[in-house]
């Protein structure tokens, strides 16, 4: 820096270096906010249990998603990893592996809950079944949230979620409906029919009626006694 000064009276202005914007890792584990929702639970789920099928954005088994891996593994079917001749602890993909957040993609389902039993019971595709309940009701969360079907306030579970309908994703995200105790039906009051008299009425005639019989009785036995 001395010499540049001597040669010129003043010093040389570095260059500042351009401002590199890192490549964001298409592959990383999401973050937690600080107050996590079920779904931001679910979006982890998703993360370690559904991303290498369907995508880090749930776009599907793409040709363009399969670069994302190391050169070696972008084959997914090549015999001994998942095609027709596995590795012991391998299985065999399907060649299409469909997308699971963009339109239409989860048309099939007719609402939250139905989608919750089906990850339950068919995923993930080399373990069915092996899912816990509240991980399936995370993924549910997440993937009804990334659809724009709902709006993520609340909790998705058994009470609510057959009433959250797969609408078209282009509408406003739903939310929840509030649980609203059911109301006791009124009793239905049958009106009396035509002539019939009031219950306590027939009473007091019958009771009348009664007494009547027995004064009489009592009349025609003591007539017979002294005769």
């Amino acid at each position: 820096m001395a010499t540049l000064f001597l040669q010129t009276g003043r010093t040389r202005s570095i260059p500042l270096q351009a401002t590199v914007t890192p490549t964001p890792d298409r592959l990383a584990p999401p973050t937690l906010p600080a107050t996590p929702l079920q779904a931001d639970y679910g979006a982890k789920e998703f993360w370690s249990r559904c991303l290498p099928c369907h995508g880090e954005r749930g776009q599907g088994l793409t040709d363009e998603f399969r670069q994302t891996y190391p050169p070696e593994d972008q084959n997914c079917w090549m015999s001994g990893c998942h095609g027709a001749r596995p590795y012991p602890d391998g299985w065999t993909i399907p060649t299409i592996v469909p997308p699971v957040i963009g339109p239409t993609s989860l048309i099939k389902f007719q609402n939250a809950q139905v989608l919750h039993d089906y990850i339950c019971a068919a995923m993930p595709y080399q373990w069915p079944g092996t899912l816990a309940d509240e991980t399936c009701w995370q993924l549910t969360a997440y993937l009804t949230r990334q659809n724009g079907l709902w709006d993520g306030a609340g909790e998705l579970n058994q009470t609510n979620a057959a009433q959250l309908a797969f609408l078209d994703p282009s509408a406003t995200p739903a939310s929840l409906p509030a649980s609203t105790p059911t109301p006791t039906a009124a009793p239905t009051l049958v009106p009396a029919a035509a002539g019939e008299s009031n219950p306590s009425v027939r009473i007091v005639i019958i009771l009348a009626a009664a007494v009547l019989v027995l004064i009489f009785s009592l009349f025609f036995i003591r007539r017979g006694l002294s005769g």
